[in-house]
């Protein structure tokens, strides 16, 4: 059993630069079972409960995929090695311009940029659904963005931690 401070060091990054997320989760279930599924479904539903400002401030946290911060070393540990393991680090300049365009008219578009979990994808997986959902409404583009942003935070607890199997 972890305390709440050492609960929130441990678990606040992993919905990107929201701690509030770890807070709540452990203020609403303090015996939360310390495996991959049992810390997801802890934070998952302080998310999910948040108003819509404090959801949008989770997705605007998010960095651009193949974006400034990743080209200046400015990303997060996680979303540096998760973007690098989706090739988004070794783009060629044509690649790279395709990425920018597609991040400037999404942010435009929706007020927050483009997330998706990319582990297991490539460039081109990510470039096709860039393209498909950029045609979503506000709504469904929400919605989509934070399901993705709850995929992300799982991969990076199991990444972390056993699943209920291994417990």
């Amino acid at each position: 059993m972890l305390a709440r401070d050492e609960f929130v060091a441990r678990f606040g990054g992993i919905f990107e630069h929201s701690p509030w997320v770890a807070e709540r989760a452990f203020d609403a279930t303090p015996d939360i079972s310390l495996t991959s599924d049992g810390v997801h479904e802890a934070l998952v539903a302080p998310f999910r409960a948040a108003s819509q400002a404090e959801r949008l401030a989770v997705l605007q946290a998010h960095p651009d995929l193949a974006g400034k911060l990743a080209i200046a070393g400015g990303l997060t540990e996680d979303s540096r090695a998760e973007q690098a393991g989706a090739g988004l680090d070794r783009l060629s300049a044509t690649e790279h311009a395709r990425f920018t365009g597609l991040n400037t008219a999404y942010t435009e578009k929706f007020g927050f940029p483009f997330i998706i979990a990319v582990k297991g994808l490539n460039k081109d997986d990510i470039l096709a659904a860039f393209e498909s959902r950029i045609d979503n409404s506000l709504e469904e583009e929400f919605e989509t963005a934070s399901a993705q942003v709850e995929k992300i935070a799982l991969l990076r607890l199991r990444s972390l931690l056993p699943g209920e199997d291994n417990a």
